[in-house]
């Protein structure tokens, strides 16, 4: 059973590096936001992806989506984007059998399993809000009746700073439903040179596809299955906890944050550690698991108020005082698979061995 499993986690990690070869033969860099992206989808997880215009957010979700056999769509977010124009909309077509006017459903773009929501900050909130239903429950409801989405089912969204012209701010309530906030950054001088040599030239490679749907829901299962220590759930809740103002917080947080991550934080850091450790060749999960999605995860769950405004702190800096915390308790010192003891390596593949007896 042990040797089963070990194989399951190295052909997923096999799998990802083809897709992580793929994407690089069409993206310069950007190696830890497609990762984190790989981690949300093995969580079945959406991603927000923000940055400036110009840093190839849009060609790193589409590159993505085509080193997988999925559906793929695309909604480009504009002002004048209405809701029907995303989940799709019942029309009235006249039957050929009967000759009589019904009504049809004509289905959205939202019925595919990787979704690209282009700019979705141009949008007003009420287009914004049709995505909520999708994202949550992996199904929408029009005219009365409900339709499941496809599975697997992913939103990798774009947006831009909401500081630029022509932004609607995302509601609190859907950015909680992206698992993943994601900052992309102008590249290095190495790497924008790569980036104009690769695109200004005749010759330009492109991602073939190396992942289907079965491997993808296979994998799903597999981080479903990653067992977690009782202490690693903890410091993971505790990275929550303390981001709260009103709960377990520090004086440093409750003198910038307005109000912190909930119970879905702790949910979302917990299922990225998993997939991460899965990622790596893993058995187990780790704290070093947790703090590499800590960021990802909280960043856009911690909302600030004016006086971390007025001291130009951000919620990274926030994230990383709460780890710094932990860790100064003792509570978060990183393990080291490499430095694992005997009975160390023999429980976390104990745990391992029973968490997948159970689930099957």
């Amino acid at each position: 059973m042990g040797t089963d499993i070990e194989q399951a986690v190295c052909d997923v990690q096999q799998l990802c590096q083809g897709v992580r070869e793929q994407v690089a033969r069409e993206i310069v860099g950007q190696t830890d936001v497609i990762e984190q992206m790989l981690i949300a989808m093995l969580c079945q997880g959406h991603c927000l992806l923000v940055g400036v215009p110009g840093l190839a957010k849009t060609l790193m979700v589409q590159t993505l989506a085509n080193t997988m056999n999925l559906s793929f769509g695309r909604i480009q977010f504009t002002p004048d984007l209405m809701p029907t124009d995303i989940t799709g909309t019942e029309i009235i077509q006249e039957s050929v059998e009967t000759g009589q006017r019904e009504l049809e459903f004509k289905q959205g773009p939202l019925f595919t399993n990787v979704l690209l929501a282009d700019e979705i900050n141009r949008t007003p909130p009420k287009t914004q809000a049709a995505l909520l239903e999708g994202m949550q429950e992996r199904q929408v409801t029009v005219g009365g009746r409900s339709r499941q989405l496809a599975s697997p089912f992913f939103v990798l969204a774009t947006q831009n700073p909401i500081e630029q012209e022509g932004t609607y701010p995302l509601p609190e309530a859907q950015l909680d439903r992206f698992m993943f906030q994601l900052l992309i950054d102008y590249p290095t001088e190495e790497e924008e040179l790569a980036i104009v040599q690769r695109t200004t030239g005749l010759e330009q490679e492109s991602a073939e596809q190396v992942i289907a749907a079965s491997d993808i829901e296979r994998a799903i299962q597999l981080v479903r299955e990653m067992p977690v220590a009782g202490h690693v759930t903890q410091f993971a809740i505790k990275l929550a906890r303390y981001s709260r103002p009103d709960s377990d917080a520090s004086d440093y947080v409750r003198e910038h944050v307005a109000w912190g991550a909930g119970p879905r934080s702790s949910q979302f850091l917990v299922l990225g550690a998993k997939a991460r450790a899965l990622l790596k060749g893993k058995l187990s999960v780790d704290y070093e698991d947790v703090i590499a999605v800590a960021h990802s995860v909280l960043r856009h769950r911690i909302r600030l108020h004016y006086a971390a405004a007025a001291s130009q702190v951000t919620a990274d800096q926030i994230i990383d005082h709460i780890i710094q915390e932990l860790q100064s308790t003792g509570l978060a010192e990183i393990d080291n698979p490499t430095t694992m003891t005997g009975d160390q390596r023999a429980q976390s593949s104990k745990l391992l061995r029973s968490e997948n007896a159970r689930s099957s």
